[in-house]
């Protein structure tokens, strides 16, 4: 039986437009950047092209950007080296309860060198709520973090607004776009965002790399040192191969996103009203029309996320229960506590997430095999009781 995968926030396959593109960088087109010669002047002119294409992607028409290995290194160098080059300005950040892992962790790493670090609640929904992220904005803030959409609940954020807020107030923004990449519009401009981080493998590009734009008022410090590439902010020999490959997956997304995105949303439409409509105590986390189209993410009372997620790889579906970052770890989300779950409710939480080769059967195979999952899972449950009381 073909195997379904319902998991595309945790991973992507790279497109097979963007292997072909990547393909001749690794024995053809090998030439190093900072070499002077031909083949170094070839590998030059695919770094700045691939450069200028991701920067159209997101209209960064007066900013720049630095090639990454990933997010997580485009985060750490946008967050730590910007509260590094502006520490006499201020030394407080905010960012929301609902932020990425590798946020959190940069946060408290920052707490232990002396900044303060607000942290901004969020509704049931997963909302952040605009007067309360300015309430946490003193004469210290120097840098505001506040994810495009949640990575988990799929929750999109007023980026717009936020950014029009710490504009006035000469506050850096920092948007993590991971989740958002391939689904929304992004604009740098319209936005007010001064520093974005994206990932290659969100839009169907290689893993190994990201990027970090900064605009023209908020470069970063490096945050390591070595040979001096890219402008001096990431050193070490670019990653040709995985650069031009982002490049191409962007330029596709550029053509495509629009159907694209009305397809996932059909998936993703089909889903929720599959699952709330047949399965009782079943329920939406997440915002109920701010969302990602790719996104689907459900709670049933009375049943174990873990015993889900097992009953549907034995039937060759894979899913997930959130955030693939902290998939190993036992404790329940802190994007679902933070909405208000209980620990039980939140462990009881499924995420189906669509993606560019996803099929009509692939969905089809889900809504057929979760009720009768959800089913004998609670027949087994010591804690479910449904609202006849049996």
């Amino acid at each position: 039986m073909k195997h379904a995968y319902l998991d595309y926030q945790s991973a992507k396959p790279v497109d097979p437009r963007v292997v072909d593109v990547m393909l001749p960088y690794f024995t053809e087109k090998f030439g190093n950047p900072s070499a002077l010669h031909e083949v170094g002047d070839e590998a030059t002119e695919a770094l700045e092209s691939s450069r200028r294409q991701i920067l159209e992607f997101i209209n960064g028409k007066d900013g720049d950007l630095v090639f990454t290995s990933g997010a997580t290194e485009s985060i750490n160098l946008g967050i730590i080296g910007y509260v590094r080059r502006n520490r006499r300005k201020g030394r407080h950040i905010v960012i929301s309860e609902i932020e990425h892992i590798s946020i959190r962790n940069i946060a408290k790493y920052l707490e232990s060198k002396g900044f303060s670090v607000s942290r901004v609640p969020v509704d049931q929904y997963g909302m952040i709520q605009l007067e309360k992220l300015e309430r946490r904005l003193t004469d210290e803030t120097i840098l505001v973090s506040v994810g495009y959409a949640n990575n988990e609940i799929g929750t999109i954020q007023p980026i717009k607004e936020i950014g029009e807020m710490t504009k006035e107030r000469d506050i850096g923004l920092h948007t993590d776009a991971v989740a958002a990449e391939g689904l929304l519009d992004l604009d740098v401009e319209r936005d007010n965002i001064d520093l974005m981080t994206l990932s290659s493998n969100d839009i169907y590009g290689p893993r190994g790399a990201g990027v970090l734009y900064y605009g023209p008022r908020s470069r970063p410090n490096p945050v390591m040192l070595g040979g001096g590439q890219e402008g001096g902010l990431r050193s070490g020999t670019e990653n040709m191969p995985a650069i031009v490959g982002m490049s191409e997956a962007t330029r596709i997304m550029e053509k495509e996103m629009d159907s694209e995105v009305k397809k996932l949303e059909s998936y993703r439409d089909k889903l929720i009203d599959g699952v709330l409509d047949n399965i009782p105590d079943s329920h939406l986390n997440g915002h109920p029309t701010k969302r990602l189209a790719n996104n689907a993410h459900f709670r049933f009372d009375g049943v174990e996320g873990e015993a889900i997620l097992l009953s549907f790889k034995d039937k060759g579906i894979s899913v997930s229960t959130g955030s693939a970052c902290t998939s190993r770890t036992l404790q329940p989300s802190h994007t679902l506590i933070a909405t208000g779950l209980l620990h039980e409710e939140a462990h009881g939480s499924l995420q189906f997430t669509v993606g560019r080769f996803t099929e009509d059967d692939d969905v089809e195979r889900a809504l057929e095999a979760t009720p009768e999952i959800i089913r004998r899972l609670r027949e087994m449950s010591p804690i479910y009781e449904n609202k006849d009381g049996t």
